[in-house]
């Protein structure tokens, strides 16, 4: 005989004919009972479950050749007051400490622990994800991700707020990120398109119409800046926080949020270094950003010095775009973000 040790009682068990038995008969059982589930706690409940699990795994039998039902253990703890059972609801009790298919909030605990499930209906912004992320399932991904020194985006911030008289405009990296982006997407047109499947076309599309996802009490959304490539970045700025009032405010029109061509999630405003994005179907593309945050870098003579990184993730439709090209639209961007000289210096 050994002794069965847990963190709350050692049981005396042995192994007889392959199979676990208490010590002592239903009586002396019971006794070990006593001591394991004296008065009801948490630790009662875990006690009791697990001499429940043990009796069904191992086929817990007694000296003597009297078995140790799970019947006795229930038995045994209506009893003593841990739970109540004789109900018609309560009639398979055993499954149901065991995780069967009845409900569990079914099973009256005496001192009142009782955990329902509540349903929640799907409606408004979180039923049209449902079906956007539905349709996007169906289409083959493929991620490309890639790390941008935005050393020079966040002195350009800065030097934009310090020289902001307006107090009704807070300037942010994003606007920068949006227009060259834009400016990206001029060269590789290809990202700006969407895919029509029932006649096997790609449609090239001329406004660059660029997403925002907003995460709003009422589920996401992708509202649309409409026509970046002819907007400035302060215009960029003050349509943006429009966009996102309303989003929050749950007062989008229905122009807003429709006739998107490419999206950015700025997950990395909320946290995480990068995502793994869905396309917002019917596009073919969608950009996640993750926060900006110091990173040690390596010089060519070796040296180590302090950098901000984006790590960005784009996601693609295979069935229109390949890696080269997704790549070089990449390189595009992450040189304008980088120098924004150059982005300037080609902004129309």
């Amino acid at each position: 005989m050994t002794l069965w040790a847990s963190s709350w009682c050692y049981v005396p068990v042995a192994m007889v004919a392959g199979k676990w038995c208490f010590g002592g008969g239903v009586e002396a059982t019971m006794k070990v009972l006593a001591t394991v589930v004296p008065k009801p706690c948490q630790r009662t409940l875990e006690s009791l479950t697990h001499l429940l699990k043990l009796s069904e795994w191992f086929q817990i039998e007694a000296w003597g050749g009297v078995g140790v039902l799970r019947e006795d253990i229930l038995s045994y703890a209506a009893q003593k007051g841990i739970f109540v059972e004789g109900s018609a609801s309560n009639a398979s009790s055993t499954q149901q400490f065991l995780g069967g298919n009845e409900k569990h909030h079914d099973f009256s605990f005496a001192y009142g622990w009782q955990y329902e499930d509540k349903t929640i209906p799907v409606r408004g912004f979180q039923r049209a994800m449902v079906k956007s992320m539905t349709e996007a399932a169906k289409i083959p991904h493929f991620h490309y991700v890639e790390d941008i020194n935005c050393d020079a985006l966040v002195e350009l911030k800065s030097s934009f707020q310090n020289e902001n008289s307006d107090p009704d405009v807070k300037h942010t990296f994003l606007p920068t990120l949006i227009k060259s982006l834009s400016m990206a997407l001029s060269k590789y047109p290809m990202l700006n398109s969407c895919f029509n499947e029932e006649f096997q076309e790609v449609i090239l599309k001329g406004s660059h119409n660029i997403g925002i996802a907003v995460a709003t009490a009422y589920g996401l959304v992708v509202p649309n800046i409409k026509k970046v490539q002819s907007l400035s970045i302060l215009e960029i700025t003050k349509e943006l926080s429009r966009l996102q009032q309303l989003a929050l405010a749950n007062k989008l029109n229905p122009d807003d949020i429709s006739g998107g061509t490419i999206t950015l999630s700025n997950i990395g405003a909320i946290g995480g270094k990068f995502g793994s994005p869905l396309i917002n179907v019917p596009e073919v593309s969608i950009i996640a950003l993750g926060r900006i945050q110091k990173i040690p870098q390596f010089a060519e003579d070796g040296s180590v010095y302090p950098a901000s990184i984006m790590t960005v993730n784009i996601g693609a439709d295979h069935r229109v775009l390949d890696g080269a090209t997704v790549a070089r639209f990449c390189n595009e961007w992450k040189l304008f973000i980088e120098k924004p000289e150059l982005f300037m210096l080609h902004m129309k």
